[in-house]
């Protein structure tokens, strides 16, 4: 992709020498200062966002895919005629609309047309099944379904009949078409925009739940406006920069992503997927300067024999939280990208950094600017420098961190707790202001850069009729990241394998939550009052008895 960039964009500074960094921080927190100036505070929704790159940025590419690009301009028309079509569908302000799409061109616009009538989209991951998307389906309340032709296989694995849905709509619809399914109707003429404001909601994001029900983030306008002010400044984002990610727009990430490029005149370039083969040819053929990485993602890339494709592109920068310390010198040596640790969650936003000035691999980084955060015991009392404690966060702008979880008040209540996000993420403070990371209070698993509630495991693996308990908890890997691990009790005289478990799971939960260790016991370790003490289990982790499913070759089918 050629988007006649400016040459500055074209430049790749060497950021591993301390006074171009320097010189780059600084050029980019004044970026992005005259950004928080020159946006007013009121217009910061996504339809006010779209009109001033129009007017700006008239024909830079906002969003590409492939061969296929738009303009802001463009993308505004096409949420205005898909707005329409919603209108004509029924679809009022305030309303929900859930969406089940890949990375392309059409969820963008159809996302953008949620907006633009002042509806409220509800991206679904596409590996939810069973009862993750059941819930997510009821829980939001949508009126309307909106599912790519390739998914519509998810529709087998849930309820309709209790659901609030009263439409469904099929994007590039076969031959044969679910139950009670339509193909998705084409654009409508174009309707006016909803008078949308930075604190209405923008999106419901399901993120996973810890001992309980994914929840649903009500993310508003204005959060997404602070994420692209954070990061951008994080990143140095500059005009005409190409911000490739291959990470899917139902997260926060990539849909932070593209807030980067609407609010600092860059494009966004999506693939489809994350490909360890074609990871830098696609990073070339984007004109790639800033890409997006996942912890899991760095050591993937440098298990390959190091080649000079690795070299072959102008990327000079990454996101890349959670990357282990001892691979940030190889990589950047290797690939002449600089990497970037920080910390942020869907309820709240890039809080804690670190820039091109400030590298230290092995911390999150600095509270950015715009925010506050504290390390607290369990009664929320600040614990001193150098003590482990739980992560909890404040925004000072009105609307830059989530405003709580859609139908579960006393979760919301109990997440913002004395007016801080409790994170439920032990980390450390050091004397000089950095935090790191230590572990997770709660009992959330990370695998492939999915969050897995373990509560939905255990459901899933319970509902098998020889199952009497089960218990789901997070092992380590060698990819930096989690394994999922269930240790299983059989009813008396039931029988089960290992395979059997994954073909159970396979139907009932997204590819990503299926467990690959299996651990058969008599009986598990218990407190008192009967409660499983998981901390014993994870402590144990894989032993001689345990099932491995990659090791005895079985594949859990996407």
């Amino acid at each position: 992709m050629n988007t006649d960039a400016p040459l500055a964009a074209r430049q790749t500074p060497d950021l591993a020498d301390p006074e171009a960094a320097n010189a780059y921080a600084a050029a980019s927190h004044d970026r992005s200062d005259a950004l928080e100036r020159d946006i007013p505070e009121r217009e910061r929704s996504l339809p006010q966002l779209l009109a001033r790159r129009a007017k700006m940025l008239p024909d830079l590419p906002l969003i590409a895919v492939g061969a296929e690009s738009r303009t802001a301009g463009e993308l505004r028309d096409a949420a205005a005629r898909w707005g329409g079509m919603l209108v004509e569908a029924g679809v009022q302000p305030g309303d929900k609309v859930a969406l089940i799409c890949g990375n392309r061109i059409e969820f963008m616009e159809l996302f953008a047309a949620i907006s633009w009538i002042g509806a409220v989209s509800v991206p679904v991951n596409t590996a939810s099944r069973g009862m993750q998307l059941q819930h997510i389906l009821a829980n939001s309340g949508a009126k309307l379904l909106i599912v790519e032709g390739g998914l519509t296989d998810c529709l087998s694995t849930v309820d309709r009949d209790p659901l609030p849905l009263e439409k469904v709509f099929v994007l590039d619809a076969g031959d044969t078409l679910p139950e009670g399914a339509q193909p998705l109707p084409a654009p409508g003429a174009p309707v006016e925009g909803a008078d949308v404001q930075p604190s209405d909601p923008f999106s419901i994001l399901y993120t996973s739940g810890t001992t309980g029900l994914s929840k649903g983030v009500i993310c508003p306008n204005a959060q997404f406006f602070w994420w692209a002010i954070t990061t951008g400044r994080q990143l140095g984002i500059m005009d005409g920069d190409v911000l490739h990610t291959t990470l899917p727009l139902f997260h926060t990430n990539a849909l932070n992503c593209f807030f980067q490029a609407l609010v600092y005149g860059a494009t966004q370039s999506l693939a489809p997927r994350f490909s360890v083969s074609r990871f830098y040819e696609a990073l070339k053929e984007a004109d790639a300067t800033v890409t997006y990485l996942l912890g899991a993602m760095v050591p993937m890339l440098l298990s390959r024999e190091e080649s000079a494709a690795e070299l072959d592109h102008a990327t000079r920068i990454a996101l890349a939280p959670g990357v282990p310390a001892h691979f940030h010198a190889e990589f950047l040596r290797r690939t002449g990208i600089l990497l970037l640790d920080a910390f942020g969650s869907t309820e709240t936003n890039n809080v804690i950094q670190t820039e091109a000035n400030t590298v230290n691999p092995g911390i999150m980084g600095y509270v950015t600017k715009g925010f506050q955060a504290r390390v607290v015991d369990a009664q929320d009392y600040e614990v001193p420098d150098g003590t482990p404690g739980e992560l909890v966060l404040r925004n000072d702008a009105p609307h830059a961190f989530a405003s709580g979880y859609l139908g579960m008040p006393d979760a919301t209540v109990e997440t913002w707790k004395n007016l801080w996000v409790h994170t439920g993420d032990r980390v450390v403070r050091s004397a000089d202001g950095s935090f790191r990371f230590v572990d997770r209070i709660k009992e959330t698993i990370r695998r492939r850069g999915e969050n897995i509630s373990s509560f939905e495991v255990e459901e899933g693996v319970l509902s098998h009729p020889a199952v009497s308990t089960a218990a789901a908890y997070p092992v380590q890997s060698e990819m930096a990241e989690d394994e999922v691990m269930i240790a299983i009790v059989l009813k008396d005289g039931a029988s089960l394998t290992g395979e059997e478990v994954i073909r159970h799971c396979e139907t009932r939960m997204p590819y990503f939550a299926v467990p690959r260790y299996v651990d058969f016991r008599a009986e598990l370790p218990r407190t008192e009052n009967g409660k499983i003490q998981k901390f014993k289990l994870r402590e144990e982790g894989v032993t001689d008895t345990t099932w491995d499913r990659e090791a005895a070759g079985v594949t859990v089918k996407r």
